[in-house]
């Protein structure tokens, strides 16, 4: 059986973490409540922004999420401080501290602690994130497509059932 590759369970973890800190922030902005707290919201939107692009797995083929070239080329700019999971788990650590302090947050809250401490895990394990590159589709070539051309005719039913039934004749 094959390792874990945890990076993967800690992306998911802080999508989701992120999706939900940005919900919880965006409940305390309904118009019914006397507070305003977009900090929370813009952390949720930040968490999604650079969790969003799948890291490439090792063996096997990685689905590529719609849209996530984009973000990809992105997330590349920042270099070592986006591809390095120490500094992600650290950064996951520091955005859940204050989203602790509301009730709308809390979920956001665990579930970024949660994402943390696996994306903590997979950098002890030696795991990094890479980008999912795009291979360029080959032409196939003109001689690889043609065959040969049949050396045997194709088989043919006895002559006994190729002739006509006379039922079949009087049609």
């Amino acid at each position: 059986m094959g390792q874990i590759e945890w990076a993967m369970w800690a992306n998911e973890q802080a999508l989701a973490a992120g999706l939900t800190l940005f919900l919880g922030g965006g409940l305390i902005l309904a118009p019914s409540t006397p507070f305003l707290d977009p900090p929370r919201s813009v952390a949720g939107v930040l968490v999604c922004l650079l969790e969003y692009p799948r890291s490439k797995r090792k063996k096997g083929s990685t689905m590529e999420r719609c849209g996530q070239k984009y973000m990809t080329a992105v997330v590349k700019v920042f270099g070592p401080l986006t591809r390095n999971y120490y500094i992600r788990a650290v950064l996951h650590a520091a955005l859940a501290v204050p989203a602790g302090f509301l009730l709308s947050t809390i979920l956001g809250t665990v579930c970024l602690g949660i994402a943390s401490g696996i994306y903590l895990l997979a950098a002890v394990r030696g795991e990094e994130w890479r980008p999912i590159e795009q291979k360029p589709r080959e032409r196939p070539h003109v001689g690889d497509t043609i065959k040969q051309p049949p050396s045997n005719p194709p088989p043919r039913p006895p002559a006994d059932a190729r002739k006509k039934q006379p039922a079949e004749v009087g049609g």
